[in-house]
């Protein structure tokens, strides 16, 4: 019997992840929480097989940060990452710290608990890519990465000269990708870029970090 942990704050997909888990004999479920900073401690005190983790989570708590640390403590733990956020960042960022698999909970072709049963098998279970969706004219696929990145940071409503310091960049660079982005998505102002960069969800800036 594996025993597994979900960790996620809406109400309605735990739920659904937990009738999922019972509804199996192969799967017991220890606990279901709302808040990925509490995570580690179950672990320690707990013998936890399987989690299954929103990125944001209950008090701004991120799920990827609390995944990070669990795999380099208990390496032996299976995480699933589910997100409804299109965030272009998460996949590269749950690959690179060892996350076992990843779950779009739009995604259809496979339920939860197909993605359990692969992931505890031993597989790796990735979508090719994030969710697309439109930004004004343009595609999400329509962005660089490194767009992508600046588009980020415009969301926090600071200067060029201001995201060109965190990103190691010159102004001028930061003014060109914005330029870029707006002749793309056909807006007219960055004000335009920022909010529909950040209500669609494409980028999402971590709150609990401080900018160096």
């Amino acid at each position: 019997m594996t025993n597994v942990m979900i960790v996620e704050d809406q109400s309605m997909p735990r739920q659904l992840f937990e009738l999922f888990v019972k509804s199996s004999d192969k799967y017991n479920l220890l606990f279901s929480i709302e808040n990925a900073g509490m995570a580690e401690i179950y672990c320690m005190k707990h013998p936890i097989d399987l989690i299954i983790m929103d990125v944001l989570t209950a008090g701004g708590e991120n799920g990827l940060d609390a995944a990070e640390t669990i795999k380099k403590n208990y390496p032996h733990i299976k995480i699933i990452i589910v997100t409804s956020m299109p965030e272009f960042s998460y996949l590269d960022r749950a690959r690179k710290i060892g996350v076992d698999s990843f779950w779009y909970k739009e995604d259809k072709r496979e339920t939860i608990l197909e993605i359990m049963d692969r992931t505890i098998a031993g597989e790796n279970v990735y979508p090719d890519k994030a969710p697309e969706l439109m930004l004004g004219n343009a595609s999400s696929y329509d962005f660089t990465p490194t767009e992508l990145e600046v588009l980020r940071e415009l969301t926090s409503g600071d200067t060029n000269p201001e995201i060109a310091r965190r990103m190691h960049l010159s102004a001028e660079t930061v003014k060109k990708h914005i330029q870029h982005m707006l002749e793309k998505t056909g807006f007219k102002s960055r004000t335009m870029l920022a909010v529909e960069a950040r209500e669609s969800g494409l980028v999402i800036r971590n709150k609990q970090k401080e900018d160096e």
